[in-house]
């Protein structure tokens, strides 16, 4: 790994201190022209506080949500939340991923970056993911009478009826 970011310095930088102070909690990391980092669910949010004020990722791209469903058999958990941080102005990007399982909740990261609070929000209405500590946790899209989750792969295709 430190040989494929031996020519982005700042993501390089970023990882060694992350493995350094979080070695728990660092589950797998990758490279391909991004730094995609697993980390633990309950340190999620102590790993982004460290990132912003220690590394300078100073800005939040995007929360993404997946649905695992086809590979829970392979005993991987239900779900994945994928952070995306950017460090202004050296224009390095850290992915930072969780796996959820269902009905566990997740730290709101909207402390650290208030821009995660429509994020969240959404991942909460189309999978149905709880954020703790949400400023603001309810239905974005959908109206509060729907019943389920239209992302997740599980949902009827013609919907609800």
């Amino acid at each position: 790994m430190q040989d494929q970011l031996s020519k982005f310095p700042v993501l390089q930088d970023a990882y060694s201190a992350l493995e350094n102070a979080f070695k728990d909690s660092v589950l797998e990391s990758k490279f391909e022209k991004e730094l995609s980092v697993k980390v633990k669910m309950e340190d999620l949010l102590l790993i982004v506080r460290f990132l912003k004020s220690e590394k300078g990722f100073n800005a939040l791209n995007d929360i993404i949500g997946l649905d695992n469903l086809s590979n829970m058999a392979e005993g991987q958990k239900r779900f994945s939340i994928i952070y995306q941080l950017y460090k202004y102005p050296d224009y390095q990007r850290i992915r930072l991923v969780i796996d959820v399982n269902e009905g566990e909740s997740v730290d709101s990261i909207t402390s650290v970056y208030n821009a995660a609070n429509w994020a969240e929000r959404e991942i909460f209405d189309m999978f149905g993911i709880n954020f703790i500590d949400h400023p603001n946790m309810r239905r974005i899209y959908m109206p509060d009478t729907f019943t389920g989750f239209p992302l997740r792969k599980d949902f009827p295709l013609e919907g609800n009826n």
